[in-house]
């Protein structure tokens, strides 16, 4: 991935509000955004990708419940992982609470996301929203929560409830996942570099950081 001096990387990234490790993720690369010098000559391009489509928008088991009952682990097992997995996101400031959080339907949450993008407010839909459900059990198919989050964000009260209440920005969702079929795009986070080199993972400061940086070369 070797680009002339002066060119902007393009880094595409692929997400789930329901993967906590996206969150993680998120916050990792841009400490190696921050680190690598490179800012001003990234462009990154925030996708949306589904894990679990088909959930509906009703609250099921929280993610230790689910842990159990899909993966076979014991109670003990899953407060292992999730405690492990909070460590690390509480090096990046953040404070998982993921004995609570319940995987819903996320597919209004990433229309408000694009709805946010399109009015230059997305980065803050994406830490709204993905924050209240890691360390606040948020309901993220519930409408009044995503108006609430939206508010809080910075998106006006009526953009948000007509983005709730139509299907505004559902073809955008869909490009993205679409896009993400066609690079084999299975799971989240994704980070794409340049449309040629993929990683996957919430992957450590230190990788993202080389990969900035050799893309400079």
């Amino acid at each position: 991935m070797t680009t002339g001096a002066g060119t902007v990387t393009r880094v595409d990234v692929w997400f789930d509000f329901l993967c906590p490790w996206c969150l993680l993720g998120k916050r990792r690369f841009e400490a190696a955004l921050a680190r690598s010098g490179r800012r001003d000559a990234v462009a990154v391009h925030w996708r949306s990708f589904e894990l679990m489509p088909d959930l509906p928008k009703e609250p099921g088991p929280t993610i230790p419940e689910r842990m159990r009952r899909d993966l076979g682990v014991t109670a003990a097992e899953a407060a292992r992982g999730i405690e492990r997995l909070s460590a690390m996101a509480a090096e990046t400031g953040l404070a998982y609470r993921l004995d609570i959080a319940r995987p819903v339907n996320s597919f209004d949450a990433h229309r408000l996301m694009h709805a946010g993008q399109a009015g230059g407010a997305g980065d803050a839909v994406r830490e709204q929203l993905g924050r209240a459900y890691t360390e606040h059990g948020a309901i993220l198919s519930d409408h009044a929560v995503l108006a609430r989050l939206g508010r809080r964000a910075g998106l006006p009260d009526a953009l948000v409830r007509e983005v709730l209440a139509g299907s505004a920005y559902a073809e955008d969702v869909r490009a993205d996942e679409r896009a993400a079929a066609r690079l084999g795009v299975t799971g989240v986070p994704t980070f794409v570099f340049d449309e040629s080199q993929t990683v996957s993972g919430a992957q450590p400061v230190e990788v993202f950081v080389s990969l900035l940086t050799g893309s400079a070369r």
